[in-house]
């Protein structure tokens, strides 16, 4: 199975008052981030993450890292700032030259939200970065840019703190469509 999640800033205290999200400290944040990866992501499964993996001292990512089950791939966003090798050293394949294509899904995954006119015809952007804010609300995106319908965010804040597997993020994009 494929999953996607994107910004779970583990280790990064700000986030939690930031996205207003429902931890009481950032070892509970880090905590739940990974029993809820785990229950649904097992060691043969491919998750993409999308950028913001994580912040603080390498030592605690490595510890994380560690217990994330799948094969993992990063596409790195603006907060992971470690050498490809590290991330490499610690189970990530760091995927070079974002966005990626996923031509058997139609789907284009970058960190944050393209134009669109940036996207091949006929693939929807699947990106993070924006946590629980709404693309068109956000007055960096101007909306003349950008169709709902041709965007879905894979921020843990929007997506219940878990990865969402392809099956079910097909299913939602077609109900945007």
């Amino acid at each position: 199975m494929i999953y996607f999640i994107s910004d779970t800033h583990f280790n990064h205290d700000n986030i939690l008052k930031y996205c207003k999200r429902p931890f009481k400290d950032v070892k509970d944040m880090n905590d739940a981030l990974i029993k809820n990866w785990n229950s649904v992501v097992k060691d043969d499964d491919t998750i993409y993450h999308l950028g913001d993996l994580a912040l603080g001292d390498k030592n605690d990512f490595v510890s994380i890292a560690k217990k994330l089950n799948g094969n993992k791939y990063l596409i790195r966003g603006n907060h992971d700032n470690f050498k490809v090798s590290f991330y490499e050293e610690n189970g990530f394949k760091v995927l070079k030259n974002p966005p990626i294509k996923l031509d058997k899904y139609k789907l284009y995954l970058s960190h944050t939200p393209r134009m669109d006119s940036e996207l091949p015809s006929g693939y929807i952007n699947i990106h993070g970065h924006i946590h629980n804010n709404i693309l068109n609300d956000l007055k960096v995106y101007p909306l003349k840019y950008y169709s709902p319908n041709l965007h879905f965010n894979v921020s843990v804040d929007v997506i219940g703190f878990t990865p969402i597997s392809i099956d079910d993020l097909l299913k939602k994009i077609d109900k945007i469509e």
